[in-house]
């Protein structure tokens, strides 16, 4: 295939963030592909949520489903087992003692990443599309513009591609994610977002709150449910 095509790949766990970054990849590039990662995460419940959202994607735009390609899963389970986080072992989410939530997963984006330019590698596509973001992120500094930008230079030399590292949440906060949903698909994408997609660190599918399935107490969820009030709340104004 062709190193040099517009195709795309997107780091899909079947998050809010994730939905939104594909149906932006999908509104924007003739061939999209997807990947997720198992690494033991405490609410791989999101990666049960990945079939039926991309499922709902191409109902909502049949030009999406023409352009959605093959969905990859990769198991990683290595990381899990070395970074002993609240997100991959039963512990109260908190904060460590240098200030970062003892959520954040050492390594992980940069572990993706490197994976997904494999994959893009192989699969001849020179895009790859995640949800990060500097705006709502916890502080991680995985997340962080200059280390994806780094990370960029980085797998281009290691690699001999010119791969792009494409993260369009980067700079927009949570409300903001949910009007570029509903700039993308409308109503019915902002309604997927919300009934299918999975954000809780718990795991939790239980309650069915305005803005989706989670514990509703969890940072995940704090701040997904704040931030689709502001959303509401200026739709409304």
């Amino acid at each position: 295939m062709d190193a040099g095509g517009d195709g795309a790949l997107v780091l899909f766990s079947g998050g809010q963030d994730s939905t939104t970054c594909l149906a932006w990849a999908l509104d924007r590039f003739p061939r999209v592909e997807t990947l997720g990662f198992d690494y033991g995460q405490r609410h791989r419940v999101e990666l049960a949520c990945r079939d039926r959202l991309r499922g709902g994607l191409a109902r909502i735009e049949p030009a999406w489903g023409a352009r959605l390609g093959p969905d990859h899963t990769l198991s990683l389970d290595a990381l899990g087992a070395v970074s002993e986080t609240a997100l991959t072992r039963e512990a109260e989410i908190g904060y460590e003692a240098g200030g970062l939530p003892n959520t954040f997963v050492p390594g992980r984006n940069l572990v993706f990443l490197t994976f997904a330019a494999a994959l893009a590698y192989r699969r001849g596509l020179r895009r790859i599309v995640g949800g990060m973001c500097e705006t709502d992120y916890s502080g991680y500094p995985d997340c962080r513009d200059d280390t994806v930008k780094a990370l960029q230079v980085a797998l281009n030399l290691g690699m001999e591609r010119r791969f792009l590292l494409e993260t369009p949440l980067m700079w927009i906060d949570k409300a903001e994610t949910w009007r570029l949903a509903e700039r993308l698909g409308g109503r019915a994408l902002v309604d997927l977002v919300v009934e299918d997609t999975h954000t809780c660190y718990l795991g939790e599918r239980g309650a069915r709150h305005a803005w989706g399935y989670g514990c509703g107490t969890c940072p995940a969820c704090d701040l997904r449910a704040k931030g689709y009030a502001r959303f509401r709340a200026e739709a409304a104004d």
